[in-house]
């Protein structure tokens, strides 16, 4: 009731329906509940809003003001424009507790028992032939957009495809949304960390509790089942904003990853290899890498890409997720590769993701990306064209609506037949029978019994903080510097832009975490601190030298906390310094000359950075790089600083020096070096120029010793009579061959802890192999994680497929097995290893 004794108007608050992920404004990107009102209505406006939208005590949330109608005296008579605005808001409206949504309801319906995919004792081809058989045109387009319509004539709700869960259930797809049910989920480190513990087990272990929090949600009706992570695209360029969200620049560590953290989404709890526990989907298919650099976007980019770079490292994660994995989904991306939208390549889509490597479930598109091919590429005259172009090309659903609109028209037009159409929806359909969609309630199934007890547990979240400290690498440690004693430390001084944070830990595609534990919080816990940020953001502008000065020349030892964010390095947001922003170096310098103890330098960020100064610094005695560590980042650094964790993750890419930045254009997709033009190649496999650190990099508090026990020194190839490769003039044999099947043996290294502190040790079985084909110079075999106390050695194990491993890619993209001299690469030791027929 207001002053003057009226009512103020109500209103309903609903998501925006722009398309968010090309919106500039952060609310609608991350579709914060919006209301449009007309200017009179805005004093009339109460701040009421609904409980269920994304953390609505958390975030600031976003009037759209429609400016319309407005008197002519205003000279704004019809405009309109959208003004967005912070609203505080008094009140709050409790949703309960809400129920999943599921088709086949026969407890509602009971005629709904006697219809064939309702029946749960047919094999699902026959159950999705008669559902799709009994669909109208119409209502089969309603499938092939991911807001996908009901019919309720035959028990189908509507469902939502786009959910995300990238490093955790998250809030940015409008499938998912935390409440006063769920009000949080556990955030774990962003990708390129847990990455950088090259631990395949950890890879899974995430994927299952968030799948597990995944189920938990559905079953209040606040999550879908379809989610779509991970991100699997390559690191190439380190000014790429989303980079962070990879597993790094490595094939092979990218392969890994891709397919145990989509096992651990997937796999079924009963053993049912068909069953899903959530679809998991790998993206963005392919040669995606740019995102916005120096007015080129990724809606209009091409990617100009070889057959062998393409073959050799941008294609490898998504077959391994495919292949390996048994993933439910692959998702196209904005760009064109070699003149053709992703989205509307028939060899890339249904030649290679289904043809190639039978793809059990469906290919969607990135939000939009059809539309883009009609109206930003411009790759076909018509909208039905597009639409035709890209079902027939494999996509199966469509992150947007530019199919419902616009494919009816594509068949009436003649440029598409409806069978496609039910090619594409039976796709779509196969995927939720797996997940159990259409056997009615999910509390009466396989995971019915889990809910908001099972989220955000003590076990989930020490998960979270076991996996930032597996990930922290160690980049410099000068004698007597790390680990700080906390018995000798009484007073610590931390300082820097990201000193304490909360949301930047986190990274991009996020969602709203268990708590936070930031690094100052987690450094406090354990000592006595004095805090000053040096810079009122990680732009630092202006830094504060003399406060931060004062504090560290008083302390025992300093903590500098810097790095990037999100205004820095996100999507839609590619960098082109590779310097830390702004003040921070001198920050950084400036404080470490008036120091009086060891001088700890943190860097937060997804990318790597160009930090050659402080490399070299001998007053900066130790260097640590924490990615953007999740919800317990602040608790894992505090562990890894005082020793109560020895550091063993490894850079799992190349950061590069700023010259590369100033030289190399990000638009350039050539892995290979060029020396007629001083090309320098990218990736550690490639790159030929100077580096800030490499892959791989990372020390530990205790050091390890390899030594070979077993590897041969010959591995022949036998070959019938007159194949045309017993010519001596042969250099390599092709892959596929059928006397190259089932060929290997097996490496076997003792390792060593030569320190007294226990702790964990990464493996790398490097090969250099022949000077043949344009080959890497040298690539990653395996890898493997050995936890070790001190003082104690243990037996490590790599078993080498000789056509798998050894083999290259020619110029065409055809595997070759290399014949000649291999090197293979343990640590300091080298073995040489010919390979002949």
């Amino acid at each position: 009731m207001r002053a003057n004794g009226t009512r103020p108007r109500k209103r309903k608050w609903r998501k925006s329906p722009v398309n968010r992920k090309r919106s500039k404004d952060p609310a609608i990107r991350k579709g914060y509940y919006l209301h449009t009102v007309n200017r009179s209505e805005l004093a009339n406006l109460t701040s009421e809003v609904p409980c269920s939208a994304p953390a609505p005590f958390s975030h600031s949330l976003f009037l759209v003001i429609s400016l319309s109608r407005y008197s002519s005296n205003a000279g704004l008579a019809n405009d309109r424009a959208d003004i967005s605005a912070e609203l505080s808001f008094t009140s709050c409206r409790v949703f309960g507790q809400s129920s999943p949504v599921f088709a086949c309801d026969v407890g509602s319906n009971p005629a709904l028992a006697s219809l064939g995919f309702c029946n749960k004792s047919l094999g699902i081809d026959l159950r999705v032939a008669d559902l799709v058989n009994r669909l109208t045109l119409q209502e089969k387009i309603g499938f092939l957009v991911n807001s996908a319509g009901s019919v309720s004539r035959l028990g189908i709700p509507k469902y939502e495809w786009w959910s995300e869960a990238l490093h955790g259930v998250s809030y940015v797809g409008p499938g998912t949304r935390f409440s006063n049910v769920v009000p949080g989920a556990t955030s774990f480190p962003q990708v390129i960390l847990t990455a950088a513990s090259f631990n395949t087990s950890l890879f899974v272990a995430i994927g299952k509790v968030v799948s597990t929090e995944a189920r938990a949600m559905y079953n209040v009706g606040l999550a879908g089942l379809t989610y779509w992570s991970p991100n699997v695209n390559i690191f190439r360029d380190p000014r790429w904003g989303r980079g962070q969200e990879t597993p790094g620049e490595d094939p092979l560590l990218s392969s890994k990853y891709a397919s145990g953290y989509v096992r651990g989404l997937q796999q079924s709890d009963d053993g049912d290899l068909n069953g899903l526990k959530v679809a998991a989907c790998c993206k963005h298919y392919t040669a995606y890498d740019l995102d916005d650099w120096k007015g080129t976007d990724r809606y209009h980019f091409n990617a100009v890409v070889t057959k062998q770079d393409l073959d050799d490292t941008f294609q490898p994660p998504f077959k391994s997720c495919v292949v390996d994995g048994n993933v439910a989904s692959v998702m196209c991306s904005y760009n064109k590769v070699n003149g053709k939208p992703a989205c509307a390549d028939p060899e890339l889509l249904a030649g290679v993701i289904r043809g190639e490597w039978k793809l059990n479930g469906y290919i969607v598109s990135d939000c939009d990306s059809v539309e883009v091919i009609y109206n930003s590429q411009h790759y076909t005259k018509t909208p039905e064209e597009a639409a035709a172009k890209a079902i027939l090309a494999g996509l199966d659903l469509n992150c947007g609506s530019f199919l419902g609109q616009h494919t009816e028209a594509a068949v009436k037009g003649g440029l598409l037949e409806e069978a496609a159409i039910d090619k594409a929806v039976t796709n779509n359909f196969a995927t939720l029978m797996r997940l159990g969609f259409f056997d009615g309630d999910p509390r009466k199934q396989l995971y019915g019994k889990l809910g908001p007890k099972d989220v955000c547990t003590p076990e989930h979240q020490e998960l979270a903080r076991e996996a930032a400290r597996q990930g922290i690498v160690l980049l410099k440690n000068s004698p007597g510097s790390l680990p700080l004693t906390p018995t000798s430390i009484k007073s610590l001084a931390v300082i820097g832009p990201n000193a304490n944070v909360t949301k930047t830990m986190i990274g991009n595609y996020e969602g709203t975490p268990c708590k936070y534990t930031t690094p100052l919080q987690g450094l406090t816990a354990l000592v006595t601190t004095t805090y000053q940020s040096g810079c009122s953001n990680v732009a630092c502008s202006t830094a504060q030298v003399d406060d931060a000065k004062k504090i560290a020349a008083s302390a025992d030892a300093t903590v500098l906390i810097m790095g990037a964010d999100l205004s820095i390095e996100a999507e839609s947001r590619d960098r082109v310094s590779l310097n830390l922003p702004g003040q921070q170096p001198l920050l950084v310098t400036e404080v470490a000359k008036a120091s009086k103890g060891p001088v700890i330098l943190i860097i937060m960020s997804g990318g790597g950075m160009d930090i050659s100064f402080a490399k070299s610094d001998d007053k900066i005695t130790s260097i640590l790089w924490v990615g953007y560590p999740g919800e317990a980042g602040g608790a894992a650094i505090a562990d890894v600083i005082f020793g109560y964790f020895n550091p063993s993750g490894r850079l799992p890419m190349t950061w590069y020096p700023q010259s590369f930045a100033d030289t190399v254009p990000m638009t350039n997709m050539n892995m290979r070096p060029d020396p007629s033009n001083g090309y320098p190649g990218r990736t550690y496999r490639f790159y030929t120029g100077e580096t800030v650190y490499t892959f791989g990099d990372g020390l530990s508090y205790s050091s390890f010793n390899h030594h070979l026990v077993q590897a041969p020194k010959l591995v022949s190839i036998p070959l019938e009579e007159g194949h045309t490769c017993r010519s001596s003039r042969c250099k390599s044999l092709d892959v596929g061959e059928q006397h190259c099947q089932n060929l290997g043996f097996d490496i076997h290294l003792r390792v060593k802890n030569m320190g007294r502190m226990s702790g964990s040790h990464t493996v790398f079985l490097f090969s250099t192999p022949p000077a043949m084909h344009n080959a890497p110079q040298k690539h990653l075999l395996g890898f493997e994680k050995v936890f070790l106390t001190g003082e104690t050695e243990a037996l490590v194990r790599f078993k080498v497929d000789v056509c798998k491993d050894l083999s290259v890619v020619d110029e065409l993209g055809s595997r070759k097995v290399a014949l000649g001299q291999h090197v293979l690469h343990v640590g300091s030791l080298k073995r040489s290893l010919t390979v002949r027929i």
